[in-house]
């Protein structure tokens, strides 16, 4: 038993992220049925539409599950108290300051958890009260740090620094990964772009194909003006790089943004010109499996890793 499974009380100490548009219920309930910890990704949802995922993800596992907030939803009052009074025993929040929300959640016996790219990050959300931190490189799909620290650089410089649980995330989508980052010191992994092109996940086939057909270097890190995010080189991206490369301002993009480009690209497949965010380990991900049989080849494979290397 690991620091993670006890604090979660689940078998395995993997947890899959909560990305827009892909991490729903199915998703969420199929890695707790596994022995993960699932959680539904508040970021692209309505309050009305986390609620019915919540109650149907209820239905589906009788094992623990989350939420993951971005803590500048705009709905964030309505988001937490969906969360409170649906009885959601764990929370990830990001993209926020922890101490805002964390006591409140913590009255109502929440397990809060909190996303970082820095160790000045995670020190401010252990003095919030989280209960562990998710260390994220920027490896990883996504809003990213700015400050463009890579998974092997952060996770042992955080975990010298902090005293909670914690966990790695970014460029991990394996056993031999989550070894590495086990080795590194982290107590557990988060896992998103292997799951966001699960059979569970609610990302459109389109997007799940690109993903399994993007080769190495086929993703990169921009928008920085505005809130850094990892996504396929697509003509959106063409759109961004070229107004970046001739100075735009942060109005203007924000222009090109608009307001659905992920839903656009993740959720309904515009390849073209949707934003598809994935990370870096999308290059070695080459077959749409469920979640299932995902969370089982991650964990035998570490174990059996682990094993070696203690042999050897």
């Amino acid at each position: 038993m690991s620091k993670i499974t006890e604090l979660f009380d689940i078998q395995y100490p993997i947890i899959q992220a909560g990305m827009v548009w892909c991490s729903g219920w199915k998703l969420a309930s199929a890695v707790s049925n596994a022995g993960g910890l699932g959680l539904i990704g508040a970021g692209s949802m309505h309050p009305e539409t986390l609620k019915e995922h919540i109650i149907k993800c209820k239905a589906a596992t009788n094992k623990p599950f989350g939420v993951n907030v971005p803590l500048l939803y705009p709905e964030i009052d309505k988001i937490i108290e969906i969360i409170i009074n649906e009885g959601v025993r764990i929370v990830f929040t990001s993209a926020g300051n922890p101490k805002t929300w964390t006591s409140k959640l913590k009255e109502h016996n929440i397990k809060v958890v909190h996303v970082v790219s820095s160790v000045k990050f995670a020190l401010k959300a252990q003095d919030a009260g989280v209960d562990a931190v998710v260390a994220e490189g920027f490896e990883a799909g996504g809003h990213n740090g700015r400050e463009e620290i890579t998974t092997f650089c952060l996770i042992p410089a955080v975990k010298e620094a902090i005293s909670i649980p914690l966990l790695a995330a970014g460029g991990i989508g394996t056993g031999r990964g989550m070894l590495g980052a086990m080795a590194l010191g982290a107590d557990g992994v988060q896992i998103g772009s292997r799951f966001a092109a699960s059979e569970e996940s609610s990302a459109h086939q389109l997007f799940k194909e690109r993903v399994i057909n993007s080769e190495e270097g086929d993703t990169v890190l921009t928008l920085k003006k505005l809130a850094p995010v990892r996504l396929i080189k697509n003509e959106f991206y063409d759109q961004v790089k070229a107004a970046e490369e001739r100075g735009a301002s942060p109005e203007e993009l924000k222009s090109i943004l608009g307001s659905r480009r992920s839903k656009l690209g993740i959720f309904e497949g515009d390849l073209k010109e949707g934003e598809l965010e994935i990370g870096q380990i999308s290059a070695y991900i080459k077959k749409v499996k469920s979640a299932k049989d995902i969370v089982d080849e991650i964990w035998e494979e570490y174990q059996q890793l682990k094993t070696k290397m203690c042999q050897s």
